[in-house]
């Protein structure tokens, strides 16, 4: 395998699929592979791809001086940050793990309010394998479940019915 870590550049539009590199347990043992995780943002009624989320730089975060208090952000919309892992299997490619994280946006006063801490370990669980969607509305669900299933429907029938009853 080619051991330089340059990739030729992903079409902007495809969600990540888990790194073929070897992971050998060697120096940086324990690190996080964030070429195993994707970022959808969900805001309003539009759901897209970021990968800028990864560094804290999607679209809706530029320019935002962010609180840790919500007070800070009265007139805030509420946005998600999406954490998408994709699994290989025997079976199929899935959606492997998914989990949303909360934020306020108000881009009119640059104001935001999120949890950082909350994100990262929310973007850990998702890269276990776990399904984490609890906070999203009803609306929010639908606007997932309709961006997953669009970005590769046979992924989403693939998937476990944990994730499609978290998204029903």
């Amino acid at each position: 395998m080619d051991s330089h870590k340059e990739e030729p550049k992903k079409k902007p539009a495809a969600l990540n699929i888990v790194s073929t590199k070897v992971n050998h347990k060697g120096f940086g043992a324990g690190s996080i592979d964030l070429s195993n995780v994707s970022s959808l943002i969900i805001d309003g009624e539009e759901a897209y791809l970021d990968m800028g989320a990864l560094h804290a730089k999607s679209q809706v975060e530029k320019r935002i001086k962010f609180s840790t208090n919500k007070e800070d952000v009265p007139d805030g919309r509420r946005c998600w940050i999406v954490w998408v892992a994709v699994d290989r299997s025997p079976e199929g490619t899935s959606y492997g793990g998914v989990t949303a994280c909360e934020m306020l946006i108000d881009t009119e006063a640059r104001k935001g309010w999120k949890i950082l801490a909350d994100h990262v370990n929310r973007m850990d669980a998702a890269m276990k394998r776990k399904i984490m969607v609890e906070g999203l509305d009803e609306s929010e669900k639908a606007v997932l479940r309709k961006a997953l299933i669009e970005h590769n429907a046979e992924w989403w029938n693939h998937s476990s019915e944990e994730l499609k009853q978290a998204l029903a």
